[in-house]
């Protein structure tokens, strides 16, 4: 069976032409005396699905024969690859048809005029990956000598990592269509790039509908715009697609292809952001995109959709895909499921003239693949400094560097936020994102409360075992403070299971205290190797949580409870069996929310009994302002000394819905034991 055998393009179709070349190659390190190996593509060869897994192989060689289809004489064929780390060479029947540096952008070759008379040929793919990845893009793979995250690093993935694949098409043909919504958002603006030596003639159809138009190519390009009648806006409660099919006719023949967008409209408007004029609260994810067996590159196609899935079950509306640029296929799936994303490069590790060139040789790249996609609606670029030797403020020429690349990406996309340098110093962002991890949970309030308050611009960031230093929000007098939407875009705290639940459910809760924040992303969706922050293990199965439902934390409507907690099974200590808990609503729809307050007691790290228990007081909350408290009491069943005390909003009365839930662990004893936060 071929591996990956999907189509891999799917933001631009050209399916009705094309024979994937994904499967079994020769194989052999650049010292192996001959062919003797073979390695299963698209698989690194560093994995254990590649057949290989030879670890810190600077060079090695693919070979491949293949045959083109009879039906496709007279047209021109076209290679493909997805996606090769490092540095690709490639020889069709020994002439060199095309060379690429760049481990995660496409790349294509013309080999139609290397191919033998029967249409046969043999592909040789030589590729460099070298074990010093500091100066090149190469993301959290690992480097020797080592990079300065090298604590956060995993296996590198080195090769031939996305799908190849044969296309035919005609010597003048559409080479890119971009498709984005009309300010109005009731129109496709298209641009289409058209490539080849015949005079020819555009006809784009808006499919399902009877919107056709046809449109003279001027220079190499044409322009029109698609209205589209009683249009559905694109979000994630109705990811509705509009399909565009291009047909390109010229004295070389018929080329077809097809793209498709979503209407919608992503905006930061003073320190909020609103998808289609609708203010948006992101509940993200970090989601690394890694494999127990494949590496960087999903086994299948339905891995990649399982992953959306399981953030959404998780409550999350947004995933950021982080320091890479993934397989087209996880975009399409987003696209088609709803969920957001934040999309960005691949880091490098040293900054150089040479690295900041790989870096941003990137960008274009980036935003032709995935700019139609109306799920991605963030661009991340740098990330805390990697690439950038950990010194934005001190040094002009990396802020210079940051902000070229900022304007770079807003040349190329001006209709999504970017952010320059996420989570550290920014020099020009449209979004003010901070990463901090604390293992208080205490002073990650205050903190937070802090930043949020703008008492304080700057926070702790640990560097190592007894390295601290204090990272500022802006590293030039030109980045502003305020009036930019703010957002958490890392967070977590803990090491077990239990301490790691713990940690999501308090921060998580004390970041939606804050009205201003726009919103925020959990580290992380799954764990990585040695890397166990995820809400599942490797292999996406579940952890045991300690009771806590992270779709109840991270749902559109949550609880916040006006508590500092102490320790894992001891968030309140009280003498007394009975508890005042003082509860509030953060609410994230369109409408207020109201209803009562009902509690139910089960063990220390129970999950939420069915039954919500008896109703008590009543409170309710307007979206987007948190709500004032309302004091819930309850005592202790007899018997026990310590216990789990469920918190449930039901609205619509006795029988009515759970719209919200949250949890505080109660202990009566109250004299301090080891593990317990002394500033709590």
């Amino acid at each position: 069976m071929t591996p990956r055998a999907e189509y891999p393009r799917p933001h631009f179709d050209r399916s009705h032409s094309w024979s994937s070349l994904n499967g079994e190659w020769d194989f052999r390190a650049d010292t192996d005396p001959g062919w003797t190996r073979t390695i299963t593509v698209p698989f690194a060869w560093e994995t254990p699905a590649s057949g290989i897994e030879a670890h810190w192989l600077p060079v090695a060689w693919y070979r491949r024969r293949i045959t083109v289809p009879s039906a496709w004489a007279g047209r021109r064929v076209v290679l493909h690859f997805g996606a090769v780390h490092h540095e690709a060479t490639v020889w069709l029947n020994d002439v060199e048809v095309v060379s690429h540096r760049g481990g995660y952008t496409p790349f294509e070759a013309d080999i139609t005029d290397a191919l033998r008379g029967d249409g046969s040929g043999e592909v040789v793919v030589r590729v460099s990956a070298p074990p010093d990845k500091r100066e090149i893009a190469h993301g959290k793979q690992r480097s020797i000598p080592r990079d300065d995250f090298d604590g956060v690093c995993f296996t590198p993935s080195s090769g031939i990592w996305q799908s190849v694949w044969l296309e035919a098409r005609p010597a003048t043909y559409v080479a890119a269509l971009k498709l984005r919504p009309a300010e109005g958002l009731d129109a496709i603006e298209v641009e289409a790039r058209i490539a080849g030596p015949s005079a020819s003639a555009l006809r784009l159809t808006l499919r399902g509908t009877d919107t056709t138009v046809e449109i003279p190519v001027t220079e190499g390009v044409a322009r029109a715009v698609l209205p589209v009648a009683d249009p559905r806006l694109w979000s994630p409660d109705d990811p509705h697609l509009y399909h565009v099919d291009a047909r390109l006719t010229s004295a070389d023949g018929t080329d077809e292809v097809a793209a498709y967008t979503g209407l919608r409209r992503i905006e930061a408007i003073g320190e909020d952001l609103y998808l289609n004029g609708r203010r948006l609260f992101v509940r993200g994810v970090l989601d690394q995109g890694y494999w127990p067996r494949t590496g960087i590159t999903a086994p299948d196609d339905a891995a990649l959709r399982h992953d959306l899935e399981l953030a959404a079950r998780a409550g999350y509306n947004l995933v950021r895909k982080h320091l890479k640029l993934e397989d087209p296929r996880f975009v399409h799936h987003a696209d088609v499921l709803g969920m957001l994303v934040w999309a960005e490069p691949a880091a490098t590790g040293r900054f150089l003239d040479e690295s900041v060139a790989a870096f941003e040789e990137q960008i274009a790249p980036m935003v032709e693949r995935d700019g139609n996609s109306p799920a991605i609606v963030i661009w991340g670029l740098y990330n805390e400094e990697w690439g950038l030797d950990w010194d934005i403020p001190g040094d002009p020429a990396k802020q210079r560097a940051a902000a070229h690349a900022y304007e770079l990406l807003k040349a190329l996309d001006p209709t999504r936020p970017a952010v320059d340098n996420s989570g550290w110093t920014h020099v020009r962002t449209d979004l003010l994102d901070w990463h901090y991890y604390d293992e208080s949970a205490a002073s990650w309030g205050r903190t937070v409360a802090a930043l949020m308050d703008g008492e304080q611009d700057d926070f702790p960031v640990r560097l190592g075992p007894d390295y601290v230093v204090r990272k500022k929000l802006a590293g030039a007098p030109s980045q502003p403070l305020r009036g930019l939407p703010n957002l958490n875009s890392e967070y977590g705290g803990g090491f077990t299971c239990v301490q790691r639940a713990w940690h999501l459910r308090w921060q998580t809760q004390e970041l939606r205290r804050h009205d201003r924040l726009a919103g925020y992303v959990y580290t992380e969706l799954y764990d990585i190797e040695h890397e166990s922050a995820g809400l599942l293990d490797f292999e996406r199965r579940a952890k045991d949580l300690a009771g806590v439902d992270p779709a109840d934390v991270n749902a559109a409507t949550t609880l916040v409870l006006d508590v500092v907690p102490v320790a894992p099974g001891r968030d309140l200590l009280s003498e007394a069996r009975e508890v005042t808990v003082p509860v509030r609503v953060s609410h994230h729809g369109a409408e207020p929310v109201n209803g009562h307050l009902h509690t139910a007691w089960t063990p220390v790290f129970g999950p939420a009994p069915a039954d919500p228990g008896p109703r008590g007081p009543w409170i309710e909350a307007k979206p987007f302002e948190l709500s004032g408290p309302a004091g819930v009491r309850a005592a202790l069943p007899d018997g026990w000394t310590s216990g789990r005390l469920h918190i449930a909003l039901v609205s619509g009365g006795p029988g009515g819905t759970v719209v919200a839930r949250s949890a505080v662990d109660v202990d009566t004893h109250t004299a301090p034991v080891i593990g317990d936060d002394p500033s709590a």
